[in-house]
């Protein structure tokens, strides 16, 4: 087994990965690039029949590259450097892939459109980066900020003495001993292995840190909902009293001069009967005030009946989000918020099926080997399905970090998912998020029972922890087979 620990790889290391993966990848071309966070990119790329997906990694502690056997999450927004590289490599020819001066410097020359260029990763640590480089070797894009400006001829640093100590040891299957075939990469699959748990470990952290991020925001926008509703709501309080002035003032109509801008009352709605001096309108009639006084109150009625209820939900809404945040910071174990609102849907049902066909709670579906799939609808049947009906040792599902319905896949007590039986049920979950556009999107899961909800929280608002997660491409086969279930 190979040796690499949490230590970005040794020239030697990167030899010998670049002498098995090389040809596999010489004489194919890049379909696509992907750039799934700041340190790292992947190229898609058809050779031999196959698709792979090269993965280059930039990370000063872990800075390697390999296949991929899944693929990683990317956002929804390529970053700039990842728009150059498609710009510039996607339908590129890789001609040969080769170490440079025996250093941990990767060089994939390629040819775009009849011009040749080329892409350099500087695999060294603390200053690894990956450079576009055009037809002169200038560099027109790089991942990190580094020595080179745009426009400058590239030139590879001064080779350091190797490091001595990790030794890289190929699988015992001997495989090094031949060239490799496109069939058997053991190195570049040991590699994958051996980084996945410390780059989930980091995912896990930016995840931790975006959504800390994005719950701060929230915080702050209903901080001020909830100002601008207690404002409202002091507003209206200056009326609390204005049906008593109406009724004081009804008393008084007849003793009202026209155009007279107040009028000294006795408050008999007070055991002491203190004198009230009304503020009036003078352009108005005695009954035009009367009628602002009582118009006003039905204000403050307003307020309590709709404001109020409102500044409830914000202000709960609010103790939610501080609470998550507080999670955050305690917790150990990953914990990822979701605000699973269901995505509307603008397909009307005809009046005649509806009072044909009684509703039934939650859409249905079976797997091929029997399990049952439930899918929540709207944000009531998330929280039923998932706090009323679902048991702690269901499998529960969720489009990662989108608007989505809850999904749960029943279970027998102390049962595994069978694997086509999960990914049923996440396709469920990507086909009913907001990730059905794309078509493709990470899946989260894990059991019911590691799903709570904050308190105070509104319908859908839920923590997780302990989840997995899936990327999932939409199968439409898999999708009809379920619909017909």
């Amino acid at each position: 087994m190979l040796y690499c620990g949490a230590m970005a790889l040794t020239a030697e290391e990167i030899r010998q990965v670049v002498a098995e993966i090389a040809p596999a990848l010489e004489g194919g071309w890049v379909q696509k690039v992907y750039q799934p966070h700041d340190e790292a990119i992947t190229l898609e790329i058809r050779s031999q029949g196959k698709t792979r997906q090269l993965y280059i990694a930039a990370d000063p502690e872990t800075a390697r590259l390999h296949f991929l056997s899944r693929k990683h999450p990317n956002p929804q927004t390529p970053p700039p450097f990842c728009q150059l590289l498609r710009a510039r490599l996607e339908g590129a020819r890789i001609e040969h892939m080769r170490q440079i001066d025996d250093d941990r410097i990767v060089r994939i020359d390629m040819t775009h459109e009849g011009q040749p260029l080329a892409l350099v990763a500087e695999l060294t640590g603390r200053t690894a980066n990956i450079m576009l480089l055009d037809q002169d070797g200038a560099v027109r894009g790089q991942l990190r900020k580094g020595r080179f400006k745009t426009g400058e001829t590239y030139i590879p640093p001064v080779a350091k003495a190797r490091p001595v100590g990790a030794q890289f040891i190929a699988p015992k299957s001997g495989v090094m001993n031949h060239a490799p075939t496109p069939a058997s990469l053991p190195l570049s699959a040991e590699l994958e292995r051996r980084f996945q748990e410390r780059d989930e470990a980091r995912a896990r952290v930016r995840q931790r840190e975006a959504l800390k991020s994005a719950l701060r925001k929230k915080l702050k926008r209903a901080g001020k909902r909830a100002e601008a509703l207690e404002s409202d709501l002091a507003k209206a309080e200056r009326y609390r009293t204005y049906d008593r002035y109406g009724e004081l003032l009804k008393s008084r109509l007849g003793d009202i001069p026209k155009g007279a801008a107040s009028i000294t009352v006795t408050d008999y709605f007070d055991p002491a009967l203190p004198e009230l001096v009304l503020p009036l309108d003078s352009a108005k009639s005695p009954k035009g005030n009367m009628e602002d006084y009582f118009k006003k109150y039905r204000k403050f009625l307003g307020a309590e009946k709709e404001i109020r209820p409102r500044l409830l939900t914000v202000q709960a809404e609010a103790a939610a989000l501080r609470e998550s945040l507080a999670a955050l910071d305690r917790d150990g174990a990953p914990v990822t918020l979701l605000i699973t609102d269901t995505p509307r849907r603008n397909r009307q049902v005809p009046a005649s099926r509806k009072a044909q066909e009684p509703a039934k709670p939650f859409r249905r579906f079976a797997t091929e080997a029997g399990d049952q799939i439930l899918v929540g609808r709207n944000s009531r049947e998330n929280e039923e399905l998932t706090f009323g009906l679902a048991r702690s040792h269901d499998l529960w599902l969720h489009a990662s970090g989108v608007p989505g319905s809850h999904v749960v896949l029943r279970l027998e007590k102390g049962a595994e998912a069978r694997r086509e039986s999960l990914l049923d049920a996440a396709t469920l979950a990507l086909q009913y998020s907001d990730f059905r556009k794309s078509g493709q999107g990470e899946v989260l899961y894990t059991y019911r029972k590691h799903v709570r909800k904050p308190r105070g929280a509104k319908p859908g608002l839920v923590t997780v922890t302990q989840d997995k997660r899936l990327y999932v491409k939409l199968d439409q086969k898999r999708l009809k087979r379920l619909k017909e279930s």
